[in-house]
């Protein structure tokens, strides 16, 4: 099967869940398909009980949108659905609509490679009712996931302290789509390279790899397979020492590497991929320089993660270069980010913006009303405070309190005239037609590492991490504790 051809059959408008449609077509015969709307797509926690999260995702929404369009197939798919009764679901009139419409929406989204907070719009649309809605789940599905696996490669690289991280996770990854996603998304994260053939050629990204256990296996000895791996790749040779004994592993790896020395080469290093990686990296390691191979890497794999890592560094081991794989690309310990999608404004008959509020029985699940967008605030190159405040709205250069959303008790008081700003929020979209230059992946990674470093690091420990300070302008926050109040009396809730 050709997978781009014969499943998805060249268009990906139908990656939405069915209720998005039924909406649709509610809007479309109450006469409330045009109405203008603000929707953001944001999260309401970190992921992997962490400080920070790593925006990704962002080029597969503009390659997304910039194809949005119902094409024959799909409307005959949406012609063929019946009722119960044998009727049509929807109405041909509905679907001519549908045919003629045209993507026009505005779309505003933090930049990968951007550290995001909850609460904040990761991304903004505004247009038309319906097309806003018909953007709920694929705009989830593409920023939910890369920003997931962006995150725990972040938290994984940072761990590593600056030694390399190889992502190898294609055989454990969700499918073809979830492998190629992943792989990117590691990148921006800090991985050095993937295992993902694929990735490297469709985005870019460096490959590397070594031999499996199967090569030694298919030789009479390991001295044997370690001679012939060599033979073939004499300016890449690390050799896997694990496959029976890892001493006598890398003794053999010892007298391969003093063969290709006399012929002018030189050993890249040794992998472990089983035991006690702390003892035995040391031992390896012992007897690396003892034989003249001081620069000679040892590369470490074996279901790592941030936390292994992490208390491999604390035990001294001799490991400079770190293979992660399935707790990598299938976000082991947290399998979703949780990103929402809510409904902010609607504009009314007069042309004013007319505030939304969800309540929920739980206070973390009421939204933030209104048009409102994400200020960043710097002190010199080092971040101090994210502000959400409503569009437009103008606000002291003097001093501010800003006012956490999720604890009104929990607030900051900054001084804007002090401070650098940055709109976080970068018009992608303007009425349907693209306006943001995509960057390269390499300048995607390079800026998730800049913003990674401009935050202290108590914000990005693996363990209790220091919170980050976020909060709503006072306008803002007093406009949803009134939303909040009023709609409760009309609704008679508790």
């Amino acid at each position: 099967m050709k997978i781009t051809k014969d499943l998805y059959q060249g268009s990906l408008t139908l990656l939405l869940d069915y209720y998005q449609l039924t909406m649709a077509y509610a809007y479309w015969k109450s006469g409330k398909a045009e109405e203008e709307a603000v929707f953001n797509l944001f999260f309401r926690k970190h992921p992997f009980n962490g400080g920070f999260t790593l925006a990704a995702g962002l080029e597969y929404v503009v390659d997304f949108c910039s194809n949005f369009k119902f094409s024959k197939e799909d409307l005959n798919y949406l012609g063929a659905m019946k009722n119960q009764d044998g009727s049509r679901v929807f109405d041909k009139a509905f679907l001519d609509y549908l045919k003629e419409m045209d993507f026009s929406c505005d779309i505003d989204a933090v930049e990968e490679g951007t550290v995001v907070f909850p609460n904040e719009p990761m991304i903004r649309v505004k247009g038309p009712l319906i097309q806003c809605q018909l953007l709920e789940t694929p705009l989830l599905n593409l920023i939910n996931f890369q920003t997931l696996i962006a995150t725990k490669a972040a938290r994984i690289n940072l761990s590593a302290k600056g030694e390399s991280v190889l992502e190898f996770g294609l055989r454990r990854a969700q499918g073809i789509d979830g492998a190629l996603a992943a792989s990117r998304a590691a990148y921006i994260g800090g991985c050095s390279s993937t295992s993902n053939v694929m990735a490297g050629k469709l985005f870019g990204i460096p490959v590397s790899g070594t031999h499996a256990h199967s090569w030694i296996m298919a030789f009479p000895s390991e001295l044997e397979a370690f001679e012939a791996y060599a033979g073939a790749f004499p300016d890449k040779t690390t050799f896997l020492i694990d496959t029976y004994d890892t001493i006598n592993g890398v003794k053999n790896a010892i007298k391969v590497g003093l063969q290709l020395r006399e012929k002018g080469k030189e050993m890249l290093g040794v992998r472990l991929d089983s035991g006690d990686l702390a003892y035995y990296s040391n031992e390896v390691r012992t007897l690396l320089d003892k034989a003249g191979f001081p620069d000679a890497k040892i590369v470490a794999s074996n279901d790592l993660d941030e936390h292994i890592i992490s208390s491999l560094k604390n035990q001294e081991a001799s490991i400079s270069v770190w293979g992660v794989g399935t707790k990598l690309v299938t976000a082991y310990d947290q399998p979703a980010l949780g990103a929402v999608y809510k409904l902010a404004a609607l504009k009314n008959s007069k042309g004013e913006w007319e505030p939304k509020i969800k309540l929920s029985q739980q206070s973390l699940k009421i939204n933030i009303p209104g048009y409102h967008t994400v200020k960043r605030f710097y002190s010199k190159d080092k971040a101090v405070a994210d502000m959400i405040h409503l569009e437009g709205q103008e606000y002291t250069k003097g001093s501010l309190v800003i006012i956490d959303p999720s604890d009104q008790t929990r607030r900051k008081r900054i001084m804007p005239a002090f401070y650098q700003e940055e709109e976080l929020l970068k018009p992608i979209f303007k009425k349907g037609k693209k306006k943001y230059k995509l960057p390269s992946l390499d300048e995607i990674k390079v800026k998730a590492k800049k913003q990674l470093d401009s935050f202290d690091k108590t914000h990005k420990r693996l363990v209790n991490p220091h919170l980050y300070p976020v909060g709503l302008e006072e306008n803002l926050h007093h406009l949803r504790m009134e939303l909040i109040l009023k709609s409760k009396e009309e609704n008679g809730a508790d």
